[in-house]
């Protein structure tokens, strides 16, 4: 019989403070700007770049710092089926992952994009949005795809390899956990590299080791795979 865990939550939240911003100091200053600014710039801002670039990251710690101020913001990603009306209680608009939207997440988008920019009342909205391609070569209804790229675009640059380790090994102590050097080697050796798939395999892990009351080891590593 396995044991169950609780989730007791203890991988930290996305936010501006625990986003390593190696080569994307620019993006970070202008975001922690614009969260301080009163009044906010209504300025469309997309950010784009590969899978693991810290795009998501970023949109959910700017989600939370608003929600942390007593903010409504409307949230819409390709998994959300059926998405809202828009919300005039809404202080922002954010499109997480927009290159993947299919028709109903476009045509909402698109209204939220309208409503936000051109309100019935009340003050202007920004909209933030994240895809993994310029605004020019989303595949996105015309329409769509020329406001996501009215305003300011920052592309955003991976880690390199020191990095990715440090943030590896410092998501690891956050959640109480040691990552051995030998392990880190294995782990980078054997899988995905990008952050994000890094952060997935890493919460495995902690959830593989919790119930079988191990360390993390290679071996470890080793019979959760075989267990899959």
């Amino acid at each position: 019989m396995r044991q169950l865990v609780l989730d007791l939550g203890l991988a930290p939240a996305p936010s501006l403070d625990n986003f390593v911003v190696q080569g994307n100091e620019a993006v970070c200053a202008h975001l922690r700007a614009w969260l301080h600014e009163r009044p906010r710039s209504p300025l469309p801002v997309y950010l784009w770049g590969p899978a693991g670039s810290g795009k998501t990251h970023l949109l959910r710690a700017l989600a939370q710092a608003l929600a942390d101020a007593g903010e409504a913001v409307g949230w819409l990603d390709a998994r959300v089926a059926a998405p809202q009306p828009f919300d005039e209680r809404w202080s922002a608009v954010l499109l997480d992952d927009v290159h993947a939207f299919g028709a109903p997440q476009q045509a909402a988008a698109f209204n939220w994009f309208v409503n936000a920019q051109s309100p019935v009342a009340g003050p202007q909205r920004a909209v933030l949005a994240t895809g993994d391609r310029p605004p020019a070569d989303l595949p996105l209804r015309d329409d769509l795809r020329s406001r996501l790229g009215w305003g300011l675009v920052f592309q955003l640059q991976p880690l390199n390899e020191a990095a990715r380790r440090a943030v590896l090994q410092r998501a690891a102590a956050a959640r109480g956990l040691t990552l051995s050097e030998e392990l880190v080697e294995y782990l980078l050796a054997r899988f995905a590299r990008d952050l994000s798939s890094l952060m997935t395999l890493l919460e495995r892990l902690d959830d593989y080791a919790l119930r079988t009351q191990r360390a993390l080891t290679t071996a470890l590593v080793r019979d959760m795979l075989s267990e899959d």
